[in-house]
């Protein structure tokens, strides 16, 4: 009974983490003055990009792109993608790895903070005053303590093709 148990119990944790449980898995994020959370099983890396070269002609979001152990990655700038001010000063940018149809992105943003387990049954559409900016990448809201954690859909944020189209 207990070797049952405990395998439900992996499981359980396992079904999580792939997103199939009552319980979403979500790496926090700073951008600007907001928390934004991206799904943990979409994260291959947290890092500090080194050097990004610019590329002529890419789009307002693709910072460039940057070498991490040998890979080459398309780095995003996600304050460009949320239409916010450039970084002045302040602590060195970091970026989250991740990988969509065989190509690997770095999102560039402010700071890394937490990895949160939310119950699935808690994410709240976008509310209708959530800025506008915002809501073109959401997935949704989860109010945390006084603090909204936007969710970030990582689909919308690499579709350049999409945004190239509605401009």
């Amino acid at each position: 009974m207990t070797s049952a148990r405990n395998d439900n119990q992996a499981g359980m944790q396992t079904a999580a983490r792939a997103g199939i449980g009552p319980t979403s898995d979500y790496i926090t994020v700073m951008i600007g003055e907001q928390s934004f959370g991206i799904p943990v099983s979409l994260v291959q890396d947290v890092f500090m990009p080194q050097s990004v070269t610019r590329v002529p002609l890419a789009p307002r979001e693709v910072a460039g792109v940057l070498n991490l152990r040998g890979r080459i990655l398309t780095a995003i700038d996600m304050r460009s993608c949320l239409d916010l001010p450039a970084r002045v000063g302040g602590a060195a940018p970091m970026a989250v790895g991740i990988e969509k149809n065989g190509e690997a992105y770095g999102l560039v943003i402010d700071q890394v903070g937490e990895v949160l387990s939310l119950k699935r049954e808690d994410l709240e559409p976008n509310p209708a005053n959530l800025d506008p900016r915002w809501r073109k990448v959401s997935r949704g809201v989860y109010r945390l303590d006084g603090n909204l954690l936007v969710v970030l859909d990582v689909d919308r944020i690499l579709d350049f093709e999409k945004a190239a189209g509605a401009a």
